[in-house]
């Protein structure tokens, strides 16, 4: 791919996932506003466009072996990879992290009040994200599954006449945990230790660190790479 001012920051995502962390350095959001110019972000940003070409052409986004090209793959695999990676990762790392902030809240809330906060609010996102993710296992996965098979019919295993709708209500639902997630993390103070931090309180932060960037490749994954693909194979299908 050649990247210039104008190409976006969710398509060079799509292209190498490993430009992700590229854009989770500079603050730079690839997936629920990842449709925007390169040029744009860096000028939003503060960014030298020099500086950014420069870490996507080497460093991280580099660096190691082959990196999955999602753009290629069927819906079913896809929906698959999405479940049995992301929403798996959501679902192991949501109990320890709500033992964990619960834990700091209770030791440490006295002198930090916004950990008693920052429990509160991963409190709402984890029950936000398991009935999102719930939604789409059970209606709007299974639908996109058997899209590609299709063959001009519409899956009869679901109720829905389109993807449109449900991907919309989706889409939302993303901006809505990312900006729960954001929230956080600035009530974190971007994750940042305090001196009295102790090793529970260095592990929570770096746990939720963790959490926010599967949760950017999780919702780029669906936004920028599934849904795109779905709408284009159910148009496709019935045009």
């Amino acid at each position: 791919m050649i990247i210039t001012e104008d190409t976006n920051v969710s398509a060079i995502v799509a292209e190498n996932p490993r430009a992700a962390a590229v854009f989770e350095r500079y603050g730079i959001d690839f997936c629920c506003r990842g449709n925007r110019p390169l040029g744009d972000v860096s000028r939003e940003r503060g960014v030298a466009m020099a500086d950014l070409m420069d870490a996507l052409s080497s460093g991280d986004a580099a660096a190691g072996g082959p990196v999955p090209r999602f753009t290629t793959w069927s819906l079913p695999l896809l929906v698959d990879y999405i479940v049995e990676n992301h929403h798996a990762w959501v679902r192991r790392a949501t109990p320890i992290l709500l033992e964990h902030t619960r834990k700091l809240a209770k030791v440490h809330g006295p002198k930090h009040p916004e950990l008693v906060e920052i429990a509160a609010q991963f409190q709402i996102l984890a029950e936000d994200l398991e009935l999102h993710m719930l939604k789409e296992e059970q209606v709007l996965f299974p639908y996109m599954k058997e899209l590609q098979e299709a063959a001009g019919r519409r899956p009869a295993s679901s109720g829905l006449g389109s993807a449109g709708g449900p991907i919309a209500m989706m889409m939302q639902e993303h901006e809505q945990a990312g900006g729960e997630m954001a929230g956080i993390r600035t009530l974190a103070r971007d994750f940042a230790v305090p001196e009295d931090g102790c090793a529970t309180y260095r592990a929570c932060f770096q746990e939720l660190r963790d959490f926010e960037q599967d949760l950017h490749e999780h919702v780029h994954l669906e936004n920028n790479v599934l849904f795109p693909r779905a709408l284009e194979i159910e148009s496709g299908n019935w045009r």
